[in-house]
């Protein structure tokens, strides 16, 4: 060791001015400017999301796709000018909002996630004809105004509304307005699992009575056959809701509907099976060419236009499906299978 450590030190002492040479280029290229860069990053097969007891193999697969997004660096700026496919985006674009912590954004994220995976598993088991179970209902907070001065933050959960359960979203509406301008609510809460009370005031903005507080319910589901969505902790956003609802209802009636192909897709879905638009569509349309997909199912909409223009500048070798309900995407796969 000792032989060695003076081989180590008798090499950085001779190439000293080498040595400094790559650390300064090395700074210089990764120094951090105001932008981000955008392009097409790959799919994910929903199946390996899935924990389905029942063993089932489909020839092809669901997949979602995702965007590839870097910090702007003086080395990713360089190369964005030989790729075309990539976007670079001032930082002032890309913040969401500047009141708004890291946190709290991807708190957001997370639960927009879970709703997805929500409306996804009760509607592939409502047109399967499959039994579900409500368990438990969240309430959870997303937004706080800053004029609000309950001590509530993004993340608690509302258990009850004047010492009532809270049953949904409605209910707590109704109780805003039965209150005088003015009047303060009385919220049990539960955070870090632990329950406290809590006060929130009434007020009024362009005409409605308010309190502050933006609210998303997420429920606790058992099925049957039981399942579990499961994504990774770094995958967030609602825009895999289609494709889920796809693979979930793929699994429990073993139709097959991949018909031995790879489909990627987008779009968000909700409980009455609408399916609406996302951001970033073109970026995710390059990460299912560049998986060789054969398939992209997309919104209805701009999403496809923007998709149906990139295509045929591009010469993309891929079958491009629009669609708009949980029901037309199933017909339209279904016909590819008769």
């Amino acid at each position: 060791m000792k032989k060695m450590f003076q081989e180590i030190k008798l090499y950085c002492k001779e190439n000293s001015k080498f040595l400094l040479f790559l650390v300064a280029l090395y700074l210089f290229l990764t120094f951090p400017l105001p932008y981000y860069i955008y392009t097409g990053g790959g799919i994910i097969p929903v199946n390996k999301r899935i924990q389905f007891e029942e063993k089932y193999t489909e020839k092809g697969s669901f997949n979602l796709a995702y965007v590839s997004e870097w910090r702007g660096t003086i080395a990713t700026m360089l190369l964005s000018k030989v790729h075309s496919d990539w976007e670079v985006v001032p930082k002032e674009e890309y913040a969401l909002s500047t009141d708004d912590s890291e946190e709290d954004i991807f708190f957001r994220e997370k639960i927009a996630l879970e709703e997805a995976n929500q409306n996804a598993l009760l509607l592939a088991y409502q047109k399967a004809g499959k039994k579900y179970q409500v368990k438990k209902k969240n309430f959870y907070v997303l937004y706080v105004e800053e004029k609000e001065k309950a001590p509530l933050k993004v993340g608690d959960i509302i258990r009850k509304v004047e010492g009532v359960s809270l049953e949904s979203i409605a209910d707590y509406r109704k109780v805003i307005a039965e209150k005088a301008v003015g009047e303060s609510i009385t919220l049990t809460i539960e955070r870090e699992g632990k329950e406290q009370e809590v006060s929130v005031e009434v007020f009024t903005k362009e005409n409605q009575k308010l309190t502050g507080l933006s609210i998303k319910e997420i429920d606790e589901i058992k099925t049957e056959p039981p399942m579990k969505i499961q994504f990774k902790a770094t995958e967030n956003g609602p825009s895999g809701g289609l494709m889920t609802a796809l693979a979930v209802y793929n699994r429990i009636t073993k139709k097959d509907l991949t018909n031995g192909k790879t489909i990627v897709g987008t779009g968000t879905i909700d409980q009455e099976g609408n399916v609406g638009e996302i951001g970033g569509v073109i970026y995710k349309l390059q990460g299912a060419v560049k998986a060789k997909a054969d398939i992209f199912l997309v919104p209805q909409g701009d999403n496809y236009r923007d998709c149906q223009k990139q295509i045929k500048e591009k010469h993309y070798p891929i079958q491009l499906i629009a669609v708009s309900t949980f029901d037309e995407a199933i017909a339209k796969l279904e016909k590819m299978i008769s």
